[in-house]
Order: C-alpha cells, then sequence, then structure tokens
C-alpha cells in the first residue's frame, strides 16, 4: 500500500507563475517564471533556489528542456526567442524568425538540435546548437497551435492542441498527424513511456491519451469531472502520473491505463501545471498560480 505526501515549495519572487519543470544535468530541478521572465534553479535535497534574469524583460518563458551538452533551452513565449542557460547562469538568445511565433514546448532532438513548437503560426522549429533557425509548416493543420514535443525512435511528437491530434516530423520536416477520437480533446502535455508508447493529456476530454509507435491513441478517462489535466510525467516505475489544474489534485495510472489514485493539493487553487519526475522516485510540479514547486512524495 502506497500513500503521498505532497509539500509545497514557495518561489522567492512573487508572481513567479512557474511553469515547465525539467530534472536538469546538474541534479537539480529547472523551471520557467512565466510571471517574472526569470529562470528558476531548486536543489531537489534542501528545497534551496537559485533565480536567474532572462536578458530582455517581459519575455515570459514557458518551455525548458536539458540539452546533451549540459546547457538547457528555452522558449521566450512573448518575447520571441529561444533561450540557452549554462547550470552556471549564463543565458544566450536567439531571436525566432517569424514575428510573434510564440514558442512554447521544447525538447533535444535526436538529431543534436534543439526543436520547438511555434504555437501562434502553427510552425515547429529547429534551433541548432549555433542559434541558427529553421521553421517547418508544411504538412501542418493550419491553425492547429502545436505544444509540447517528446521524442521517440529517431523523430519528434507533438500535441496540436487546436486541433484534437497528435503530430510528427522527421529530422528533415516531413509530418505526419493522427487524429485523436474525441473531438475537441485539446492534447497539451506529453511523456514519452519506456515501453514505447507516448502519454499526452487531453485537458477538454478529461482524459490521458496514449499513442503507439503506428498512430494508434488509446484514450482513458479521468475520475473527477473537469479536472483539466495540464502535466504528466512516467515514475522511474513507469507509472503515470498527472495534474489537476481545476480539481487541484496530482493523478496516477498505471501503464495499463489503471486508475490508481487522484491526491489533493494542500493548498486550494495553486494552478498545477507541469510535474517531472526524479531518480529517486519524487515527482516536483510547477504550482503555477500559487508561485511554488510542489513535491510528491511517494510513500511506501
Amino acid at each position: 500500500m502506497t500513500d503521498v505526501e505532497i509539500v509545497l515549495h514557495p518561489v522567492p519572487t512573487p508572481q513567479s507563475k512557474p511553469y515547465i519543470i525539467v530534472f536538469g544535468p546538474d541534479q537539480h530541478l529547472w523551471f520557467c517564471e512565466s510571471g517574472t521572465s526569470k529562470i528558476g534553479r531548486m536543489n531537489p535535497g534542501n528545497g534551496s533556489f537559485i533565480e536567474f534574469d532572462t536578458p530582455k524583460p517581459n519575455s515570459r518563458p514557458i518551455g525548458i528542456a536539458s540539452a546533451a551538452d549540459g546547457t538547457l533551452w528555452f522558449c521566450e513565449n512573448a518575447g520571441n526567442r529561444i533561450g540557452r542557460i549554462t547550470t552556471s547562469g549564463a543565458v544566450a538568445e536567439f531571436p525566432v524568425p517569424t514575428a510573434d511565433a510564440g514558442p512554447d514546448g521544447i525538447v533535444a532532438g535526436p538529431d543534436g538540435n534543439i526543436w520547438f513548437s511555434e504555437g501562434n503560426v502553427s510552425r515547429i522549429g529547429r534551433i541548432t546548437p549555433g542559434g541558427a533557425v529553421t521553421e517547418f509548416s508544411n504538412g501542418l493543420t493550419p491553425g492547429c497551435r502545436p505544444l509540447s514535443l517528446v521524442v521517440r525512435d529517431g523523430e519528434l511528437w507533438f500535441s496540436e492542441y487546436q486541433a484534437g491530434q497528435i503530430g510528427r516530423i522527421s529530422v528533415d520536416g516531413h509530418v505526419t498527424e493522427y487524429k485523436i477520437p474525441t473531438p475537441n480533446s485539446e492534447p497539451r502535455a506529453m511523456a514519452a513511456h519506456p515501453d514505447g508508447h507516448i502519454w499526452f493529456v487531453e485537458t477538454k476530454a478529461n482524459a490521458l491519451g496514449r499513442i503507439d509507435a503506428q498512430g494508434r491513441v488509446t484514450e482513458w478517462p479521468v475520475k473527477t469531472p473537469d479536472a483539466s489535466l495540464r502535466g504528466v510525467a512516467v515514475a522511474p516505475d513507469g507509472e503515470l502520473w498527472f495534474t489537476e489544474n481545476f480539481s487541484n489534485k496530482i493523478g496516477r495510472m498505471s501503464p495499463d491505463g489503471k486508475l490508481i489514485d487522484e491526491y489533493s493539493i494542500p493548498l486550494d487553487g495553486c494552478g498545477a501545471r507541469a510535474i517531472v519526475a526524479i531518480p529517486d522516485g519524487r515527482l516536483f510540479f510547477s504550482a503555477h498560480d500559487a508561485g511554488a514547486i510542489g513535491e510528491v512524495i511517494p510513500r511506501r
């Protein structure tokens, strides 16, 4: 029998509005502070924080990802730039060629480049380690609004929030799209599972979805109505953990689609968004509205 303890760690700067969170190459948690134009770092061992300003104000960083060279890359959604930060806090920025592209999700690609979504213009971008950007739009449904990205089998897979689809793009820019069975499902965050599947949240459909390598989609509804699922992560044991923004809970599902439980967050209205697992089995999530990083501790 397993129960769960949930603890909130307030981010030092008020109105930080933390968003995407990742486990960095330095064994710390890195996250975007969308409300204060900072990149935050949290030590999961003692809960201490360090914050780094982006060079341009009002940049609204959203997505962040680790790269193979030990740096982290992030999307400045309002600043229309892609940023790179070292673990010591040195930041460089690179403009996105298309105006008001709205870069959002980001991931290290299988080709040594960084790939990102451009939600406002329905494109997928690629940036080299040196900062050269290429944008792809051929094959994407107009107005699809791509968001989260993950890597599987040498290709990039991404959610299409507005179109209710999952997309796939090869490193040379060839796009394939797969329709989700439930209409207007609003897919958002995605996570690649070691078993080869990709899991994603369906915010409007109130379900978790899973897509296999052939593009077949299976959906599992969540017990709590109108939970507003936002983030999903795969734990070291293969279980799925996800955030429920409106119902203020953390959910847990087995990889065969069985809903294990939903756990209430101790602070009402915290605005749970992204979630990430670390090797010791703990999970951390961004409490966007509360300006905190939440910690989920499974007790066995």
